[in-house]
């Protein structure tokens, strides 16, 4: 087993890390860290807790490291524990800064160690069936793409201002890694990334678009929006895929629902999308996702059985776009797409 140890103990570690560590028999959680070591030994009392990174780093035996502290400090993190020849897996964003990820690529590839950016979303339910739509080449050439991520929170919450901060390196950063699975880099940005809530001091509202030469996709999110939510619209020259609602296994991961019951990536038959053309409008099931998968394939990749599941390239790429878009905002302008090689 790949022994293993988390840095923070917040929602994302709790719902999208600790419960696939846990019940992959591929790893052996070991240790926390975390400034609120109370609740951490409490839910798990058989896992040495620690308030000091360096000292859990330097004596727990890991070989792997899940990074899942505030964005602003992935970076410092991450270069300890590439240094001391652990492996790493890095909570989106991975970095903030474009020259902080090449460092840590370049490490990790001189001593030939792991490290996996976390775009679980690449196993969300509806995103396998949008690449399955394509492949199959069910509507035909692409010639536009929505991706909506909008939620009702009108309110500001416990947020803080700083580097990495905001809803679109959050939730923006997996919907670019989408949009570049599917459709390659685009040639340039169009983007409002605005903090829109009264006394908001982050980003809050995203309204990106990214310009490819046959077609034009579109990443957005809104605060105020209550209710049934529109999450895909695939166009092409065949007809409109449209899928509504979110994956479910984030809601039922909160909910207690154990990684390896098969309910807990299948959606509900209502929650399908529709393929609408000149016939009749056709209810697509559906593929059955599962965050397991990445952590799986991360298993075998530490292993050498195995590609990265995600690579830091690709994280690189998505955070060109996303400071692509954040100038485009504040200069109002379109902007062409830069170079992200640094191997």
């Amino acid at each position: 087993m790949i022994k293993t140890a988390i840095i923070g103990y917040g929602q994302s570690a709790s719902i999208f890390h600790l419960p696939f560590i846990d019940s992959l028999s591929e790893f052996e959680l070991v240790a926390i860290s975390t400034s609120k070591p109370e609740k951490a030994a409490k839910d798990w009392p058989e896992v040495k807790v620690y308030t000091d990174v360096d000292q859990m780093l330097a004596e727990s035996g890991a070989r792997l490291v899940v990074i899942t502290a505030p964005n602003e400090v992935h970076y410092e993190l991450g270069l300890k524990a590439l240094n001391l020849g652990l492996h790493v897996v890095m909570e989106n964003p991975c970095v903030t800064q474009l020259h902080q990820g090449a460092e840590l690529m370049r490490l990790a590839d001189t001593n030939k160690l792991c490290l996996i950016p976390f775009h679980n979303r690449r196993w969300d339910s509806d995103f396998l069936t949008l690449r399955k739509l394509l492949a199959e080449e069910t509507l035909g050439p692409i010639h536009g793409f929505e991706s909506h991520f909008d939620r009702f929170r009108p309110r500001v919450r416990a947020e803080k201002p700083g580097e990495g901060a905001g809803v679109w390196f959050d939730l923006g950063g997996h919907l670019v890694d989408q949009a570049l699975v599917l459709f390659g880099k685009p040639l340039s940005v169009t983007a409002r990334c605005l903090s829109m809530r009264p006394g908001s001091q982050v980003t809050d509202y995203f309204h990106v678009q990214l310009h490819y030469s046959d077609k034009e996709v579109l990443l957005h999110s809104s605060p105020y929006h209550p209710g049934p939510t529109l999450r895909f619209k695939l166009q092409g020259e065949r007809g409109c895929y449209i899928k509504r609602g979110f994956d479910p296994q984030e809601e039922r991961l909160q909910n207690g629902i154990v990684p390896d019951s098969p309910f807990l990536a299948k959606e509900a038959e209502a929650d399908y999308g529709i393929f609408y053309s000149d016939e009749e409008p056709e209810v697509i099931e559906s593929e059955i996702g599962g965050y397991r998968y990445f952590y799986q394939a991360t298993a075998k990749a530490i292993r050498g059985e195995g590609p990265l599941p995600v690579t830091m390239q690709d994280a690189l790429d998505g955070l060109n776009i996303i400071n692509l878009a954040e100038k485009s905002s504040t200069e109002g302008r379109t902007l062409p797409l830069t170079a992200t090689s640094f191997r």
